[in-house]
């Protein structure tokens, strides 16, 4: 396939200017050497794993399999403990770039610029955009509302032109991408490249369930529902039995501990980590009690491929 030739892919020195995006319990060093090999950047999430050793030990497999820059997601904002930790191993790695989430990149900007190290924020509005911009990161990532996960409000069509007008830093796109043509209509909006989740969900190389697999491709853009269950604030699910049985938002009792100023914090910790093992649960085992994060991008999938396949699809013309 043709190179596509925009900031993103001359930042990276990629082919193509797509990210595989970090995906909580789903991305490994295995699908990140796969995206990598096949011209696009992969990246995992730091929180996949459970400890520093465990956290190396992927570094090292995905340096040992690929010689192209990848990156690593990290959470930096203080529910994450582990952030001071993460941070001087990526240093130490020299990871290709850095996606900071849920908070200031400021300390990661500060500590990774000087080394090389690119970092790119998430962002789901133009102030917090330009408040990063103002910090030195060296791109966004404008989370729509068609994104996985924790996604924004704002459609592409509202996000990219906005951010793309008002700020002088390159503009990545998350959400809805699946093709070439869906690609084609976030680089026409003003993205210079995309950052993809959904599809390579079910993927050969993913370590999640064959049921999670299947549950991609089976389901549709219509089957995406949000949920404050999983961490209080909305998250993106399929819309299985299990999730319409159990409603998508928090019960009164739990949205009455949520308000109170004082147990507030450790209340969405507490969520947050019992969501998390529910969706751990789900992605790895054969269970009733399915929630299963995804996008809308999941009307692109029809069947379970490699990797590689998976961007072969994205670029081909």
């Amino acid at each position: 396939m043709p190179k596509i030739d925009t900031a993103l892919s001359q930042m990276l020195g990629i082919d193509y200017p797509i990210i595989m995006a970090p995906m909580f319990l789903v991305s490994n060093a295995k699908m990140v050497i796969e995206a990598c090999n096949a011209g696009i950047a992969g990246s995992v999430p730091a929180l996949n794993y459970r400890t520093d050793a465990d956290f190396r030990k992927a570094l090292d497999e995905i340096k040992a399999g690929t010689d192209k820059p990848f990156g690593i997601n990290i959470i930096t904002n203080k529910s994450n403990i582990r952030m001071r930790e993460q941070l001087d191993t990526c240093k130490e790695y020299k990871v290709g770039f850095i996606i900071t989430s849920l908070g200031s990149p400021e300390t990661v900007i500060n500590e990774c610029k000087p080394l090389g190290i690119k970092v790119f924020a998430d962002v789901v509005d133009l102030a917090y955009a330009q408040k990063v911009e103002a910090l030195g990161a060296d791109a966004v990532i404008a989370v729509n509302n068609e994104a996985g996960g924790h996604a924004g409000d704002l459609s592409p069509e509202q996000i990219i032109p906005l951010l793309a007008k008002n700020l002088k830093i390159p503009v990545i796109s998350a959400g809805g991408v699946g093709d070439r043509k869906s690609m084609q209509r976030m680089f026409d909006l003003g993205a210079c490249g995309v950052s993809v989740g959904s599809p390579f969900i079910a993927t050969t190389e993913a370590p999640v369930s064959h049921e999670y697999k299947q549950a991609i491709v089976d389901y549709t853009d219509k089957d995406i529902v949000r949920t404050t269950k999983l961490s209080g604030t909305p998250c993106t699910v399929i819309n299985t039995p299990y999730v319409k049985e159990v409603g998508l938002e928090q019960n009164w009792f739990e949205k009455l501990l949520s308000g109170n100023k004082t147990i507030k914090k450790y209340v969405k910790m507490l969520t947050f980590y019992k969501g998390m093992k529910m969706l751990e649960k789900a992605a790895f085992s054969a269970t009733y009690q399915t929630m299963w994060c995804a996008g809308q991008s999941i009307s692109y999938v029809h069947s379970i491929k490699p990797v590689k396949e998976i961007v072969a699809d994205l670029v081909r013309e």
